[in-house]
């Protein structure tokens, strides 16, 4: 694929308006949102959300999906949200991702969703237990999920016992791959382990959601479960 100068300046200025940074920002928890709900994260009307939208679909960003009388959007691609990931970890400016926000929104730092996985200070600790226990190996552009590894992530949940029974993927680094966190500056878990393991976590009411936002709550039960499997402390 041949890339040009203006392509990327096309992207950067979909990217550069600050309406739409806020909802791409928002799009970065994985979930689907309506233009309403865009709108006021952003701080527009409904019909400059939906402009920003109808630009944001044509450059291939967002996509939107009908359903009954709305239409949700979310990220057009797992590519997509690696570029966001990446902007924000050079820009280094957003409440994210700054050592400032870090200290006044702890519970942001702790845990978070990237796009569709895992991200924090959690996150990483986890990824640091799998790959000191060999059940992670990186490999040139992507990690490989050890037999071992398989066996003890199946025990995590139904959502990694799915992924992890299929076979792998044409393509390693969809499959499996480390993620620099944009706060901790070590990788966590990303790709599909990654998602279904994000995934496992929430349905065992370790992790749970918080609306509207990036944030994930540990519950008891999931402090237990991080000492039991990983051995950590938090």
């Amino acid at each position: 694929m041949v890339h040009t100068s203006g392509s990327l300046v096309s992207v950067g200025a979909l990217v550069g308006d600050q309406a739409r940074a806020a909802m791409l920002l928002q799009l970065m928890d994985g979930r689907a949102y309506t233009a309403m709900e865009l709108a006021r994260v952003a701080g527009v009307t409904p019909q400059t959300a939906s402009t920003h939208l109808r630009r944001l679909i044509e450059g291939d960003l967002l996509v939107a999906i009908p359903q009954g009388r709305h239409r949700y959007h979310r990220l057009a691609s797992t590519e997509v949200a690696d570029m966001l990931e990446g902007i924000l970890r050079v820009a280094d400016r957003t409440p994210s991702c700054t050592a400032a926000a870090s200290r006044s929104m702890p519970a942001l730092r702790e845990a978070r969703s990237c796009y569709r996985h895992l991200a924090g200070v959690h996150a990483v600790a986890i990824t640091d237990r799998l790959l000191q226990t060999g059940h992670l190996l990186p490999r040139d552009g992507y990690w490989q999920v050890t037999l071992e590894g398989a066996e003890f992530l199946k025990t995590l949940g139904q959502p990694l016992a799915e992924v992890l029974q299929r076979p792998a993927t044409s393509k390693p680094a969809r499959y499996c791959r480390g993620c620099l966190d944009c706060t901790e500056r070590r990788p966590h878990l990303a790709g599909l382990v990654g998602e279904a393991m994000l995934d496992s976590f929430v349905k065992n009411d370790w992790l749970r959601r918080v609306d509207g936002r990036r944030e994930l709550r540990l519950t008891p039960p999931g402090r237990e479960a991080l000492w039991k499997w990983f051995g950590l402390v938090t």
